[in-house]
């Protein structure tokens, strides 16, 4: 059970091919909670107004040096170089407790005289890791790395930054059997102790880490990163819940706004139920695209895809490795080629093979989305971002409010609408730790324009939701760019129009028009 939000294009497209395997800077001159979040729970102090921090924090050296096998530097060359950053745990008590945060970096290729700074990466989730994301990503932002020195991290509670892991594999595995649209008291029953009993596992793995791992720290932690890094100012290219990330940096600290690039843009005027309704929609839209690719009607096509998903429920399908392909594995399995239209082509294979009766195609697209490899060992980007997402989500609807939401999700879509329906429930189910905000406040007023990227086909980040993070921003601060194509996320997906446009911005400071449109 988890939520679509998570990868950016790139690597939908990577796990696709590789066959799915100085200032202070407090933020204190602004409103620091989210809107409509009243009082910060006894659980979340670090949501509340930050002190100064100490010079022990702000003056650091990171001792950069060799990356370890795991950051996936090795393999890309690069002259990637690895450090640790101390961050407090609580920004409430600045000298109290810290964490470290594992940074990776790679210097600036066109010599000091060209180099214009740093540029720090968030590619999305919330839990998805930088340091070994970054060196993939590099081949895609070859014109950037000339002038800055490219920089990524994994955030608080994510990987090797402090990861949280809720589950062993094998607890994972067992739980891939838990129906997440449930058809009686009995299968709800199910869903919603795991839900609980997943909560537990987090609470038991994360202690204490687990009320300060929120967007407003991880927004903190990038100002103590850019003071440390010795900019001026900051310098950021975010993806899908990275855009979040960014909104919320630029509200806190709007003096401080470089160059901002907001790519695969989150609403940020969407609570939770909002969130999945907008994914429903955006889903929904990839799939009739893919259908009319494929000659299909797309009512049609998705009332086959719904008829047989109803099949595999009643039955699941046997696959070449021994395992079972569920509902809930073959919706997944479906999902992930719609995050890149260079997938399509294995969708259509994959559903063929279990129209078939063989569901090892649709199990293997669901095991590179659930971050399964060949051994069953399972990734823990799905624990890091369900720790995030619930601390900061103040909204959680109960079984029985979700329930009558069902039919208006249905409604959105056929496919897709049941299971979103229901995670709006599950996913923070009994959750241990209050959430801090209903929707995070990314109002910037004085901070430099910040280039938003919409795509009008993102299955993820449906494209209305750039508009309203440029309007949230701020009349002179969000400048909307869109893109007229399919996948999740614009910036190197085949549009020289976005490519040039984005590159004019970061490497010149050319700010496009508003409302700017590449077809």
């Amino acid at each position: 059970m988890r939520r679509f939000a998570r990868w950016t294009a790139g690597v939908a497209a990577a796990l696709l091919v590789a066959g799915c395997g100085g200032s202070s800077g407090n933020g204190t001159g602004s409103d620091d909670e989210g809107k409509n979040s009243g009082t910060p729970s006894a659980g979340a102090p670090s949501s509340g107004a930050a002190s100064a921090l100490p010079a022990a924090l702000t003056s650091q050296k990171p001792d950069w040096g060799r990356c370890g096998s795991g950051s996936g530097a090795a393999a890309q060359g690069g002259g990637w170089q690895c450090a640790t950053l101390k961050v407090p745990l609580d920004y409430a008590k600045p000298d109290g407790k810290t964490i470290g945060l594992a940074l990776i970096r790679s210097k600036a290729t066109g010599g000091q005289g060209k180099r214009l700074g740093s540029l720090l990466f968030n590619f999305g989730g919330p839990g998805g890791s930088g340091v070994s994301t970054m060196p993939n990503y590099e081949s895609l932002v070859g014109p950037l790395h000339e002038r800055y020195d490219l920089v990524s991290w994994d955030p608080r509670g994510v990987a090797a930054s402090e990861g949280v892991r809720c589950r062993g594999d094998k607890s994972i595995q067992a739980a891939e059997s838990v129906d997440a649209t449930p058809d009686d008291a009995a299968e709800e029953s199910a869903y919603f102790k795991d839900a609980a009993d997943f909560g537990k596992g987090c609470e038991k793995a994360a202690g204490k880490l687990m009320a300060h791992v929120s967007t407003t720290d991880t927004a903190r932690d990038m100002d103590l990163m850019r003071q440390v890094l010795g900019d001026s100012r900051m310098h950021y290219f975010g993806i899908s819940y990275g855009t979040e990330l960014g909104g919320v940096y630029a509200h806190l600290f709007p003096k401080n706004v470089g160059r901002l690039v907001l790519d695969a843009v989150v609403d940020p005027s969407a609570d939770t139920v909002g969130h999945a309704k907008n994914q429903t929609l955006g889903f929904q839209r990839a799939l009739d695209d893919y259908l009319k690719s494929t000659g299909q009607d797309p009512a049609r096509g998705s009332r086959k895809i719904v008829d047989l998903l109803d099949r595999i429920d009643a039955k699941p399908l046997p696959t070449t490795g021994g395992r079972k392909l569920t509902q809930t594995l073959a919706l997944t399995g479906i999902v992930l080629p719609l995050y890149s239209k260079a997938g399509w082509p294995r969708l259509t294979d994959a559903l063929q093979g279990a129209e078939d009766g063989d569901g090892t195609e649709l199990l293997a697209l669901a095991d590179g989305y659930n971050d399964r490899d060949s051994s069953g060992h399972y990734g823990t980007t799905t624990h890091s971002q369900r720790v995030i997402s619930c601390l900061d989500d103040k909204q959680r609807p109960t079984p029985e409010e979700t329930r009558k939401l069902l039919p208006e999700f249905e409604k959105i879509s056929p496919v897709f609408g049941d299971f979103m329906g229901w995670d709006t429930a599950g996913w923070c189910h009994d959750w241990p730790v209050a959430g801090q905000f209903d929707t995070p406040e990314v109002s910037a007023p004085g901070a430099a324009p910040v280039l938003v990227v919409g795509n009008t086909g993102d299955p993820a980040t449906p494209y209305e939701g750039a508009r309203r993070m440029a309007d949230e921003l701020g009349k002179g601060v969000g400048v909307e760019l869109t893109w007229k194509g399919e996948g999740h996320g614009a910036y190197g997906s085949g549009s020289d129009c976005v490519d040039s446009t984005v590159n004019g911005y970061l490497l010149d400071g050319t700010v496009p028009k508003d409302g700017k449109v590449c077809s």
